[in-house]
Protein backbone atom coordinates (compact mmCIF):
# COMPACT_ATOMS: atom_id res chain seq x y z
CA UNK A 1 0.00 0.00 0.00
CA UNK A 2 1.17 3.60 -0.51
CA UNK A 3 3.36 4.87 2.32
CA UNK A 4 1.14 7.91 2.71
CA UNK A 5 -1.57 5.64 4.16
CA UNK A 6 0.70 4.94 7.11
CA UNK A 7 1.31 8.69 7.40
CA UNK A 8 -2.45 9.30 7.54
CA UNK A 9 -2.81 6.61 10.21
CA UNK A 10 -0.18 8.27 12.37
CA UNK A 11 -1.74 11.68 11.90
CA UNK A 12 -5.06 10.19 12.95
CA UNK A 13 -3.54 9.24 16.33
CA UNK A 14 -2.70 12.84 17.17
CA UNK A 15 -5.18 14.96 19.19
CA UNK A 16 -7.69 16.40 16.70
CA UNK A 17 -6.08 14.33 13.95
CA UNK A 18 -9.31 12.80 12.65
CA UNK A 19 -10.98 16.18 12.16
CA UNK A 20 -7.82 17.56 10.53
CA UNK A 21 -7.71 14.70 8.03
CA UNK A 22 -11.38 15.23 7.14
CA UNK A 23 -10.68 18.90 6.47
CA UNK A 24 -7.59 17.92 4.47
CA UNK A 25 -9.63 15.67 2.19
CA UNK A 26 -12.32 18.35 1.77
CA UNK A 27 -9.65 20.77 0.58
CA UNK A 28 -8.09 18.10 -1.62
CA UNK A 29 -11.40 17.55 -3.39
CA UNK A 30 -11.29 21.15 -4.63
CA UNK A 31 -8.15 20.39 -6.62
CA UNK A 32 -8.65 16.85 -7.94
CA UNK A 33 -10.41 17.92 -11.13
CA UNK A 34 -7.57 20.21 -12.19
CA UNK A 35 -4.90 17.78 -10.92
CA UNK A 36 -5.90 14.20 -11.82
CA UNK A 37 -2.74 12.90 -10.18
CA UNK A 38 -4.34 13.62 -6.81
CA UNK A 39 -7.05 11.01 -7.36
CA UNK A 40 -4.87 8.28 -5.89
CA UNK A 41 -4.46 10.37 -2.72
CA UNK A 42 -8.22 10.86 -2.55
CA UNK A 43 -8.68 7.11 -3.00
CA UNK A 44 -6.37 6.50 -0.03
CA UNK A 45 -8.47 8.84 2.11
CA UNK A 46 -11.67 7.08 1.01
CA UNK A 47 -10.17 3.67 1.79
CA UNK A 48 -9.08 4.66 5.30
CA UNK A 49 -12.23 6.62 6.14
CA UNK A 50 -14.48 3.71 5.11
CA UNK A 51 -12.71 1.68 7.80
CA UNK A 52 -12.49 4.35 10.49
CA UNK A 53 -16.14 5.38 10.04
CA UNK A 54 -17.76 1.98 9.64
CA UNK A 55 -21.11 1.30 11.32
CA UNK A 56 -19.49 -0.30 14.36
CA UNK A 57 -17.89 3.00 15.41
CA UNK A 58 -20.94 5.20 14.84
CA UNK A 59 -23.19 6.23 17.72
CA UNK A 60 -26.83 7.09 17.07
CA UNK A 61 -28.03 9.99 19.21
CA UNK A 62 -31.38 11.81 19.28
CA UNK A 63 -31.18 15.55 18.69
CA UNK A 64 -33.86 17.64 20.35
CA UNK A 65 -34.43 21.08 21.82
CA UNK A 66 -32.42 20.15 24.94
CA UNK A 67 -29.32 19.21 22.91
CA UNK A 68 -26.32 21.51 23.59
CA UNK A 69 -26.44 24.77 21.64
CA UNK A 70 -23.12 24.16 19.88
CA UNK A 71 -24.62 21.08 18.21
CA UNK A 72 -27.91 22.83 17.42
CA UNK A 73 -25.99 25.62 15.69
CA UNK A 74 -24.38 23.00 13.46
CA UNK A 75 -27.78 21.53 12.61
CA UNK A 76 -28.84 24.95 11.35
CA UNK A 77 -25.62 25.37 9.39
CA UNK A 78 -25.50 21.89 7.89
CA UNK A 79 -29.17 21.50 6.91
CA UNK A 80 -28.89 20.83 3.16
CA UNK A 81 -32.45 20.05 2.04
CA UNK A 82 -34.82 22.57 3.63
CA UNK A 83 -32.93 25.57 5.01
CA UNK A 84 -33.57 26.39 8.66
CA UNK A 85 -34.35 30.10 8.74
CA UNK A 86 -33.87 30.84 12.43
CA UNK A 87 -34.06 29.39 15.94
CA UNK A 88 -37.89 29.41 15.87
CA UNK A 89 -37.79 27.31 12.72
CA UNK A 90 -35.35 24.89 14.37
CA UNK A 91 -37.50 24.68 17.49
CA UNK A 92 -40.52 23.84 15.36
CA UNK A 93 -38.59 20.86 13.96
CA UNK A 94 -37.19 19.56 17.24
CA UNK A 95 -39.42 20.37 20.20
CA UNK A 96 -42.99 19.24 19.32
CA UNK A 97 -44.03 15.73 20.31
CA UNK A 98 -44.63 14.78 16.68
CA UNK A 99 -41.09 15.62 15.53
CA UNK A 100 -37.85 13.66 15.78
CA UNK A 101 -34.25 14.18 14.72
CA UNK A 102 -31.38 11.71 14.93
CA UNK A 103 -27.71 11.89 14.05
CA UNK A 104 -24.68 9.64 13.78
CA UNK A 105 -21.69 10.70 15.87
CA UNK A 106 -18.14 9.32 16.02
CA UNK A 107 -16.06 8.94 19.21
CA UNK A 108 -13.33 11.16 17.73
CA UNK A 109 -15.86 13.88 16.78
CA UNK A 110 -18.07 13.99 19.86
CA UNK A 111 -19.86 17.29 19.12
CA UNK A 112 -19.87 16.97 15.34
CA UNK A 113 -22.82 15.13 13.75
CA UNK A 114 -21.68 13.25 10.65
CA UNK A 115 -25.18 12.96 9.25
CA UNK A 116 -28.65 13.69 10.61
CA UNK A 117 -32.21 12.99 9.59
CA UNK A 118 -35.38 14.90 10.44
CA UNK A 119 -38.64 13.00 10.91
CA UNK A 120 -42.26 14.13 11.07
CA UNK A 121 -44.88 11.93 12.71
CA UNK A 122 -48.23 12.27 10.93
CA UNK A 123 -51.63 10.61 10.66
CA UNK A 124 -51.24 10.05 6.90
CA UNK A 125 -48.69 10.37 4.11
CA UNK A 126 -48.32 14.09 3.31
CA UNK A 127 -48.55 15.37 -0.25
CA UNK A 128 -46.25 18.38 0.28
CA UNK A 129 -43.48 19.60 2.55
CA UNK A 130 -44.87 23.05 3.39
CA UNK A 131 -47.52 21.86 5.91
CA UNK A 132 -44.82 19.96 7.82
CA UNK A 133 -42.64 23.07 8.17
CA UNK A 134 -45.46 25.52 8.88
CA UNK A 135 -44.70 27.35 12.14
CA UNK A 136 -48.43 27.78 12.77
CA UNK A 137 -49.31 24.11 12.46
CA UNK A 138 -50.94 22.25 15.36
CA UNK A 139 -48.79 19.35 16.62
CA UNK A 140 -50.40 15.97 17.26
CA UNK A 141 -49.68 13.44 19.97
CA UNK A 142 -47.01 10.96 18.95
CA UNK A 143 -49.35 8.12 19.89
CA UNK A 144 -51.86 9.34 17.28
CA UNK A 145 -49.35 9.11 14.44
CA UNK A 146 -49.44 6.20 12.00
CA UNK A 147 -46.79 7.47 9.58
CA UNK A 148 -43.14 8.49 9.99
CA UNK A 149 -42.01 10.90 7.27
CA UNK A 150 -38.26 11.23 6.64
CA UNK A 151 -38.29 14.67 5.07
CA UNK A 152 -34.64 15.76 5.31
CA UNK A 153 -31.30 13.98 5.56
CA UNK A 154 -28.03 15.93 5.52
CA UNK A 155 -24.41 14.83 5.36
CA UNK A 156 -22.29 17.35 7.24
CA UNK A 157 -18.69 16.51 6.35
CA UNK A 158 -17.63 17.11 2.76
CA UNK A 159 -14.37 15.33 3.53
CA UNK A 160 -16.30 12.09 4.14
CA UNK A 161 -17.85 12.01 0.69
CA UNK A 162 -18.31 8.46 -0.55
CA UNK A 163 -18.54 6.97 2.94
CA UNK A 164 -22.00 5.43 3.34
CA UNK A 165 -24.05 6.67 6.29
CA UNK A 166 -27.58 7.30 5.02
CA UNK A 167 -28.86 3.73 4.66
CA UNK A 168 -27.56 2.72 8.07
CA UNK A 169 -29.04 5.81 9.69
CA UNK A 170 -32.52 5.41 8.24
CA UNK A 171 -32.68 1.70 9.05
CA UNK A 172 -31.59 2.30 12.63
CA UNK A 173 -34.06 5.17 13.12
CA UNK A 174 -36.90 3.04 11.73
CA UNK A 175 -36.09 0.32 14.27
CA UNK A 176 -35.95 2.83 17.13
CA UNK A 177 -39.26 4.43 16.14
CA UNK A 178 -40.99 1.05 15.84
CA UNK A 179 -39.90 0.17 19.36
CA UNK A 180 -40.89 3.56 20.78
CA UNK A 181 -44.17 3.91 18.88
CA UNK A 182 -45.78 0.58 17.92
CA UNK A 183 -48.65 2.52 16.35
CA UNK A 184 -46.43 3.55 13.41
CA UNK A 185 -47.28 1.48 10.34
CA UNK A 186 -45.94 3.48 7.41
CA UNK A 187 -42.43 4.84 6.81
CA UNK A 188 -41.94 7.17 3.85
CA UNK A 189 -39.51 9.74 2.52
CA UNK A 190 -40.55 13.16 1.30
CA UNK A 191 -37.70 14.91 -0.43
CA UNK A 192 -36.74 16.73 -3.63
CA UNK A 193 -35.79 14.71 -6.71
CA UNK A 194 -32.73 16.39 -8.27
CA UNK A 195 -32.64 15.87 -12.02
CA UNK A 196 -36.27 14.86 -12.52
CA UNK A 197 -37.45 18.21 -13.93
CA UNK A 198 -34.57 18.37 -16.43
CA UNK A 199 -35.13 14.76 -17.49
CA UNK A 200 -38.88 15.33 -17.92
CA UNK A 201 -38.21 18.40 -20.07
CA UNK A 202 -35.99 16.31 -22.36
CA UNK A 203 -38.59 13.55 -22.57
CA UNK A 204 -41.27 16.05 -23.56
CA UNK A 205 -39.10 17.20 -26.46
CA UNK A 206 -37.98 13.71 -27.54
CA UNK A 207 -39.46 12.21 -30.72
CA UNK A 208 -39.83 8.73 -29.30
CA UNK A 209 -40.14 9.10 -25.53
CA UNK A 210 -39.99 5.84 -23.63
CA UNK A 211 -42.67 6.85 -21.13
CA UNK A 212 -44.65 9.77 -22.60
CA UNK A 213 -47.09 9.38 -25.47
CA UNK A 214 -48.55 12.27 -27.46
CA UNK A 215 -51.54 12.68 -25.14
CA UNK A 216 -49.29 12.82 -22.07
CA UNK A 217 -47.04 15.42 -23.68
CA UNK A 218 -50.05 17.59 -24.52
CA UNK A 219 -51.32 17.32 -20.97
CA UNK A 220 -47.91 18.31 -19.57
CA UNK A 221 -48.01 21.58 -21.53
CA UNK A 222 -49.61 22.93 -18.35
CA UNK A 223 -46.08 22.96 -16.87
CA UNK A 224 -45.16 25.80 -19.24
CA UNK A 225 -47.76 28.10 -17.71
CA UNK A 226 -46.59 30.49 -14.96
CA UNK A 227 -47.60 29.47 -11.42
CA UNK A 228 -49.41 26.36 -12.68
CA UNK A 229 -48.95 24.68 -9.30
CA UNK A 230 -51.11 27.33 -7.63
CA UNK A 231 -54.12 26.16 -9.65
CA UNK A 232 -55.26 23.04 -7.80
CA UNK A 233 -57.44 21.90 -10.69
CA UNK A 234 -54.54 22.02 -13.15
CA UNK A 235 -52.18 20.37 -10.68
CA UNK A 236 -54.59 17.50 -10.10
CA UNK A 237 -55.14 17.17 -13.85
CA UNK A 238 -51.49 16.40 -14.61
CA UNK A 239 -50.98 14.28 -11.49
CA UNK A 240 -52.07 11.18 -13.41
CA UNK A 241 -49.21 11.77 -15.87
CA UNK A 242 -46.52 12.95 -13.47
CA UNK A 243 -46.75 10.02 -11.04
CA UNK A 244 -46.07 7.28 -13.64
CA UNK A 245 -43.33 9.45 -15.16
CA UNK A 246 -41.71 9.83 -11.74
CA UNK A 247 -41.93 6.07 -11.14
CA UNK A 248 -40.25 5.43 -14.50
CA UNK A 249 -37.52 7.94 -13.64
CA UNK A 250 -36.74 6.26 -10.32
CA UNK A 251 -36.85 2.67 -11.59
CA UNK A 252 -35.38 2.99 -15.08
CA UNK A 253 -33.34 6.18 -15.20
CA UNK A 254 -31.97 6.68 -11.69
CA UNK A 255 -31.66 2.92 -11.16
CA UNK A 256 -31.45 1.15 -14.56
CA UNK A 257 -31.43 -2.27 -12.85
CA UNK A 258 -34.89 -1.57 -11.43
CA UNK A 259 -33.95 -2.37 -7.83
Amino acid sequence: EPRRQELFRRLNLAPGGTAALIRMRAELSDHVKENPGLRCVDADFAHLFSSWFNRGFLVLRPIDWTTPANILEKIIRYEAVHAIENWDDLRNRLEPEDRRCYGFFHPQLVDEPLIFVEVALTRETPAAISPLLDLARTPIAATEATTAVFYSISNTQRGLGGVTFGNFLIKQVVENLKRELPNLRTFVTLSPVPGFAAWLARERMAEGSACLDTAAKEMLMVLDEPAWHEDLEKAEKIRAVLLPAAAYYFLKVRDPKGR
